[in-house]
């Protein structure tokens, strides 16, 4: 197989290793403004505070509902938030393949997210442990990409110094950041890009 040229992949869940179907516009499909679900679910800071640990992800649900019941109602609001908390999405079986063929070679596969604390449910319910040695999620931490301290303690969790990591993520800051420890980084904008640095 050849030597590989990284001690340990750091992996971005969502646009990398999770695929989201396209998603229906809550808004229209419960007759709300446009912009009105954004607005309170990732407005001032709400969502900020989810990914960090300042909150669960249950009470940052629970605050949606109540920013949303506030102008349309308790049941419209409660609708919108359950068929928002619903999706789970799916594994890319292609990219699992090839961090599958990673690990293969004894190289850590470190899943670097930035999350709510809802990201333990949605690893057993997707059976993404079965992909990845270690999991770093942005609201254990406290941190979220592309704070540089989240990408250390990635690749303290793998046991590899930065500059040996190879970093994946969909979102430039995310790689800039990467980089600029030292790392490897890609830019994920489909599988055959990785497939080919992986192999």
């Amino acid at each position: 197989m050849g030597v590989f040229r990284f001690g340990a992949v750091l992996c971005d869940l969502d646009g990398v290793l999770r695929r989201w179907p396209p998603m229906r516009n809550l808004d229209s499909a419960h007759d709300l403004p446009p912009g009105s679900f954004a607005a309170a679910a990732f407005g001032s800071g709400r969502s900020a505070a989810a990914i960090t640990g300042e909150c669960t992800d249950e009470q940052w649900r629970a605050a949606v509902t109540a920013e949303l019941a506030a102008s349309f109602g308790p049941e419209r609001a409660a609708a919108v938030v359950a068929e928002w908390s619903a999706l789970t999405g799916e594994l890319d079986a292609e990219v699992a393949g090839l961090l599958a063929g990673v690990r293969a070679r004894g190289v850590p596969v470190v899943l670097v997210s930035n999350a709510t604390t809802r990201l333990e449910a949605d690893v057993e319910r997707l059976g993404i442990g079965d992909h990845v040695d270690h999991i770093v999620s942005s609201a254990r931490a406290g941190v979220a990409k592309p704070d540089p301290r989240i990408y250390r303690l990635a690749a303290a969790a793998a046991g590899v110094p930065v500059e040996r990591c190879l970093f994946v993520d969909d979102a430039v800051a995310n790689v800039d950041a990467a980089r600029a420890l030292g790392m490897t980084a890609l830019l994920f904008e489909g599988v055959a890009g990785l497939r080919e640095l992986l192999t």
